[in-house]
C-alpha cells in the first residue's frame, strides 16, 4: 500500500501533467515508425518491448538553481540507482530506462544544461556500461540512417539512461571525440561484449575504429613533442 503526505500529493500534481506528456511522447514518437527515419522499424526499437515490460521509469527533476554542476551533481546520482534497479542482468535488462524530466530548464539553456552535461558524464556513463542519452527540442543529432532526421528531439528536456547494447557502436567512435576518449570507449564496447557479438560486422568496425583512434593519438603525440 502506498501512502502519501499532503506535500508529496501537491508536487505528484506539479510533476504529472510533464509525466503524462513524456509518456505520450514515448508511446506516439519513440515506439513507432516515422517516414523520415531512414529504415523500417520503430524511431526506438527497443522502446517497444521497454514498454511492454514495464520497464521505463520517469523523474521530475527541479534542482533548487540550475547550474551545471547541479545537474551533473543529480545526474550522476542516478547512475548507481539505475544499476541498482532490477533488472540488473540478463536480456530484459537492456530494456530498463530512467528519464530524467527537466521541465524548468528553459530551450535556450538545454546546449549547456542537457548538452553539456552529457558530454561531461558521458565517460562516467560509459565506463559502467551504459549510456546516457540527451533530448530536447533543439536537438541537432542526426538519425543514423537519415542525416535530416532529428530522433532524440523531446518536447521537454530530459536525460536518458540505459544499458549499453551492440548497436550504440556509432556513438562511441564519433569523430568529434578525441582519440583518449574514443580508445576508451571502445575498449569497454569490446571488453563488453567479448565474443558475444550478434553481428560480426560490429566486432571488425570496432577494431578498425580502436586502430584509427591509436593511429591518430600517436600522430599526437609525435606533433606535440
Amino acid at each position: 500500500m502506498q501512502l502519501y503526505t499532503s506535500n508529496e500529493i501537491e508536487k505528484f500534481q506539479k510533476d504529472l501533467p510533464y509525466l503524462i506528456q513524456t509518456s505520450e511522447w514515448i508511446r506516439s514518437f519513440l515506439a513507432k515508425s516515422h517516414p523520415d527515419l531512414g529504415r523500417s522499424g520503430k524511431v526506438c526499437p527497443y522502446i517497444p518491448s521497454s514498454l511492454k515490460s514495464d520497464a521505463i521509469q520517469l523523474a521530475v527533476i527541479r534542482p533548487q538553481t540550475y547550474t551545471t554542476q547541479d545537474i551533473e551533481a543529480i545526474v550522476k546520482g542516478y547512475r548507481d540507482i539505475f544499476l541498482q534497479t532490477e533488472p540488473i542482468s540478463g536480456d530484459a535488462s537492456i530494456y530498463k530506462v530512467i528519464l530524467l524530466i527537466f521541465p524548468d530548464i528553459n530551450i535556450k539553456d538545454t546546449s549547456t544544461l542537457i548538452d553539456d552535461v552529457q558530454k561531461k558524464l558521458k565517460p562516467f556513463f560509459v565506463e559502467a556500461g551504459l549510456m546516457l542519452g540527451e533530448f530536447h527540442m533543439r536537438n541537432q543529432s542526426p538519425g543514423l540512417h537519415n542525416p535530416n532526421f532529428r530522433p532524440l528531439r523531446s518536447p521537454i528536456p530530459m536525460l536518458a539512461i540505459r544499458f549499453m547494447v551492440e548497436a550504440d557502436l556509432p556513438f562511441l567512435k564519433l569523430s568529434s571525440d578525441e582519440p583518449q576518449t574514443r580508445i576508451k570507449y571502445l575498449e569497454i564496447y569490446l571488453q563488453r561484449f567479448a565474443n558475444n557479438f550478434k553481428d560480426e560486422k560490429n566486432y571488425h568496425q570496432a577494431m578498425q575504429a580502436l586502430t584509427t583512434a591509436k593511429q591518430e593519438l600517436e600522430v599526437f603525440d609525435t606533433f606535440i613533442h
